[in-house]
């Protein structure tokens, strides 16, 4: 990148400098006036160009840069050698960034007085703000990228005074040009959807057509040739957009909503502890300290400790900084593996920068979606990411990863997979969190440059932080509930000595609490016995004593081995005792089993991992008399019946064959709502349920099932797949279904043979 110097004696030099050396400069933006006035490369290279009008705006742009702190500064009229076309091209390719990295940017408008037509010697009155509205500078194109890229625009008139920045006029800008204040306020581009920001261009004009869509590449983060420039940039988009779309597995910013939600909200001080943490701060300051593991026991507050630390990042890191992450839940087939990680981080990173995304372009152009879903899936991902890491454009980042611990495939990996590349760029800084288990630590070891923050070696900072959880909590309760001054009291007592600083456990008790009658918390606070998993003892207990108990018990147990988590509708389409209950009393038998499930707008979810584990390690014999497998059998047999009443032909009207699924909108009433569950995971449970197992009498009965339902209804399940958007997950089931038919009595029936 050339730059400019305003030398003392007043001559003006050109100084070249290597990209990864590039000092703070200012930058000018202005409209040309006829070539023949603006000075050239060529005219300073030969130390030419004092007479033309250009010369002036350059030596102004030199002076306020120097008034500013700065030596160096960047004009384009002469700091590109446009007679060399490759150095034009690849000018154009990096003007927004260019403008992006300036320390300041100074837009001229020669046709905005501060002082013509009006007798105000001040600029209070604003009685310039019609010329500024009707500004040339403001009509054409390549002046948009200049308004949106750079973090300060300073705007200055004729007289070269200073009119404001556009912070400070955005209400004026806005009114101009239709641009968003968020826009002028720097949030991110990928915020604004691609029809808005063709909207920004409006009928600015340039010299060339081609420059008009040239010009707006670095919006999109996109690079074009000049040539066909907007079919070229359209193209692109939808190549970029469709590439984004198929990365995308998950949003981790609605799980994070989610999570937040579920857990009644992030309170900020429960978590505001760890910005003062000596470890925290030193991985946050330290250049040399790249990854930062959390780490702790189930229930200690790490989900929404890191929630909170994005939350902070968010709010205190520049603009330009990139922020990644990824929330993994063991209960949710969709978040729990290695692969889902790696996608939901590189999906984050890529809406933000978007020209991170040829290096997943590499791949995706010849493999489409099935690059993230085959069996290679993981070797392409790790490819990408090395890339990525190594792409000298990749702006700060930080990426984090809570609850490894919850990755159920690959976790070994994913380890592997953060030990290494947390040391592969001085640019990217990590931090996971998980339980205290000796096989995660033994990966970990192997990371470079990394920092611990135990929290049970922070028990105090904890304790203080779960006090406050308590008081927040009981006030709630004391609001919500009307408790008189002696049962606040003894809440308060009784959650502060029992809860072991568990945030999960007194989250628990105030769910319980919340529904249980004013005249019964007295009493009832002597069943809430200190620890988790005597908590969840007591909880099993009470729910074995109602008169619901067997229907909760199938309910637990069916959402226990389900693969994620399931909406009321599913869960009724897979569990035969629901089949006659009535959508208020399923909401009250789920509401039942509060310390184990909660219920956000009609999605089942497990209130935590350690829930789950409870059931399995320490209450299987109840909750799962006949075996696990015994109720992924049935879940089975009950989705293969949902899917043969339920799957036919045109399930959408869409009337058409060869309908493309991205044209697909969802009907009102959608005849797929209780089947998408069944027709994704049918095949996963008949092979969990251990088929060569089964009695010789279920087993003909399942083989005669599988077999009619393949020959009669094998196309509906397909566009059933289809609809779902799940075809890539239906042959991966196939693949499954061939490997279990040549072991098991199902060969002797199966079509597929």
């Amino acid at each position: 990148m050339r730059l400019l110097k305003y030398e003392e004696n007043g001559d003006i030099t050109v100084i070249s400098f290597n990209d990864n050396a590039i000092p703070p400069y200012a930058i000018l933006s202005h409209t040309w006036g006829a070539d023949k006035e603006e000075v050239t490369f060529a005219d300073l290279k030969k130390g030419d160009g004092k007479n033309k009008l250009g010369y002036r705006k350059i030596c102004f742009c030199g002076r306020q840069a120097q008034q500013d702190s700065m030596q160096y500064f960047w004009v384009d009229t002469c700091c590109i050698d446009k007679s060399d076309k490759a150095e034009l091209s690849l000018a154009i390719q990096s003007m927004f960034s260019w403008y992006q990295n300036a320390t300041k940017c100074y837009a001229y408008l020669p046709d905005v007085s501060v002082r013509e037509g009006t007798s105000s010697s001040t600029l209070s009155e604003y009685t310039w703000e019609a010329a500024f509205k009707s500004s040339r500078w403001f009509k054409r194109g390549w002046t948009l990228q200049e308004l949106i890229a750079p973090r300060i625009v300073e705007f200055f008139s004729k007289e070269w005074e200073k009119l404001g920045d556009k912070v400070s006029l955005k209400s004026l800008i806005r009114e101009t040009t239709g641009i968003p204040h968020k826009a002028l306020d720097r949030a991110p581009l990928s915020q604004f959807s691609v029809a808005e920001k063709l909207r920004w261009k409006g009928d600015r004009e340039t010299k060339r057509e081609e420059d008009a869509w040239c010009s707006m590449s670095g919006i999109f983060d996109i690079e074009i040739g000049a040539a066909s420039a907007f079919g070229r940039l359209m193209d692109e988009i939808r190549t970029q957009q469709r590439c984004i779309q198929d990365v995308r597995h998950t949003d981790p910013r609605d799980d994070k909503r989610r999570i937040e939600d579920t857990k009644g909200g992030l309170l900020v001080d429960s978590y505001r502890w760890v910005l003062d943490n000596i470890t925290f701060q030193q991985w946050q300051q330290d250049p040399h300290s790249r990854l930062l593991w959390v780490k702790g026991d189930p229930g200690k507050g790490k989900t929404m400790l890191l929630c909170g630390i994005i939350d902070e990042l968010h709010r205190s890191m520049p603009s330009t900084t990139l922020l990644s992450y990824f929330f993994c839940q063991a209960t949710d087939s969709r978040i729990n593996s290695a692969t889902a990680v790696l996608r939901g981080l590189l999906y984050m990173l890529i809406v933000q920068q978007p020209s991170l995304v040829s290096h997943v372009r590499k791949k995706h152009d010849h493999a489409g979606k099935t690059l993230f879903e085959d069996a290679n899936a993981w070797v392409a991902l790790t490819e990408i990411w090395a890339d990525v890491l190594q792409d000298p454009s990749l702006r700060t980042t930080y990426m984090i990863i809570d609850a490894l611990d919850e990755c159920v495939t690959d976790l070994l990996r994913l380890l592997e997979f953060v030990a290494k590349q947390s040391s592969a760029s001085s640019r990217v800084k990590w931090i996971v969190s998980s339980r205290n288990w000796p096989e995660i630590e033994a990966q970990l070891k192997r990371a470079g440059q990394k920092v611990k923050l135990s929290l049970e070696l922070n028990a105090q900072s904890v304790a203080a932080a779960v006090a406050v959880f308590i008081q927040r909590k009981v006030d709630k309760l004391a609001q919500e509930k009307q408790y008189k001054a002696d049962v606040r009291h003894a809440v308060l007592q009784h959650l502060t000595s029992n809860a072991n600083d568990t945030f999960l456990w007194v989250a628990l008790v105030y769910q319980d609490l919340r529904v249980t009658a004013n005249r019964h918390v007295l009493k009832k606070l002597a069943f809430f016995p200190p620890g988790l998993d005597a908590l969840y003892k007591r909880m099993m207990l009470q729910m074995s004593e109602s008169d619901d108990a067997e229907i909760c018990r199938c309910v637990l147990a069916s959402t226990a081995i389900l693969y994620r988590p399931v909406t009321i509708s599913e869960l009724v389409a897979l569990v035969e005792q629901l089949e006659d209950v009535g959508d208020d009393d399923l909401r009250e038998i789920i509401s039942l089993c509060g310390s184990f499930l909660t219920l956000r707008e009609d999605t089942i979810y497990f209130v935590h991992q350690s829930a789950k584990d409870f059931l399995f390690a320490n209450a299987s014999s109840k909750v799962f008399p006949d075996g696990a497998e015994d109720v992924h059998r049935l879940v089975f047999s009950k989705s293969l019946a949902t899917l043969s009443r339920t799957l036919h032909r045109d399930m959408y009207s869409l009337k058409a064959l060869g309908f493309s699924i991205k044209d697909v909108e969802l009907p009102n009433s959608d005849p797929l709502a209780a089947s998408r569950y069944p027709c994704i995971y049918w095949i996963d449970h008949l092979c969990d349920s251990k088929p060569k197992s089964w009695a010789k009498d279920v087993s003909d009965v399942q083989v005669v099932a599988v077999s009619v339902f393949l020959q009669k209804r094998y196309l509906y399940w397909l566009e059933g797949l289809s609809l779902c958007n799940s075809v890539g997950r239906g042959i991966v089931s196939m693949t499954k279904l061939w490997s279990l038919v040549q072991v098991t009595r199902l060969g002797s029936a199966c079509p597929c043979n």
